[in-house]
């Protein structure tokens, strides 16, 4: 296993973000020191809605001002959907009113007129994360932190097993077209992710085991979030016990 590849199992969901949070601090007290902001890309759905929650209410010293949060991916939905993951953040981190409004940068979406589709709010968010890291043409923006989950299908961000996005390597974000019952979507693509100084899957529950055990010790090529190998970043895995049900420290590293 590589040196930069951790892999943590907590007994529940409190210890998963007890340690989220003590990660979070350390590393935002360190990017401000180091240049003068704090930038993270988060994930939406249900697992780490605990964290959130427990964020907004902790008592922490965190830079707020200082921090810019951005989305790993988002559902090409209104921003008031329901099922949009920036709704979700503004219900659960954001209700502690300490982010400046100017420091979240949603995903533009625009879903209403002949040129709202998901591959224009792609570029437009391409075009905000360009101007947000002042970077050129070919370069990519480094992410302090991004936060992760794993779904079933072995699937991060709103890379999916077989998507185009997968082997997008010169674009920022990239729409992702699904079948007709689910939405599409935007994601920030490989190289993006591959870009930040630190990357954390958080997984939970019974259900993810298997596919966890295929990523972590298979390293599984056929499953996107195996994909996600930081190029001079950190890797940790933040499992509860059912998610790391299926590891062995011999085998797997885990502790």
């Amino acid at each position: 296993m590589d040196h930069r590849k951790r892999v943590h199992v907590f007994r529940n969901q409190e210890e998963t973000s007890a340690f989220l949070r003590r990660r979070w601090s350390e590393i935002s007290a360190e990017s401000v020191s180091r240049r003068g902001f704090f930038a993270v890309a988060l994930s939406g759905g249900k697992t780490p809605v605990p964290f959130y929650t427990s964020m907004a209410e902790t008592r922490i010293d965190l830079p707020w001002e200082r921090t810019h949060l951005f989305l790993a991916d988002e559902r090409f939905l209104p921003l008031d959907h329901p099922d949009s993951n920036c709704r979700l953040l503004q219900q659960t981190l954001l209700t502690m009113k300490q982010l400046p409004p100017e420091n979240v940068h949603p995903v533009p979406v625009e879903t209403t007129g002949l040129r709202a589709t998901a591959r224009a709010s792609a570029r437009r968010y391409e075009r905000d994360l360009t101007r947000f890291f002042k970077i050129s043409p070919g370069q990519f923006p480094c992410f302090d932190l991004i936060l992760l989950g794993i779904g079933e299908d072995g699937h991060t961000a709103s890379l999916f097993p077989g998507s185009a996005a997968l082997t997008e390597r010169r674009h920022l974000a990239a729409p992702v077209v699904l079948d007709p019952v689910r939405h599409h979507r935007i994601t920030l693509t490989l190289p993006v992710i591959n870009h930040a100084d630190n990357v954390l899957f958080l997984v939970t529950g019974e259900n993810k085991a298997g596919v966890v055990r295929k990523v972590v010790c298979r390293e599984d090529l056929s499953l996107p979030a195996s994909r996600v190998r930081p190029e001079s970043g950190n890797l940790d895995f933040i499992l509860d016990e059912d998610a790391g049900s299926q590891l062995t420290r011999q085998e797997c590293g885990a502790s």
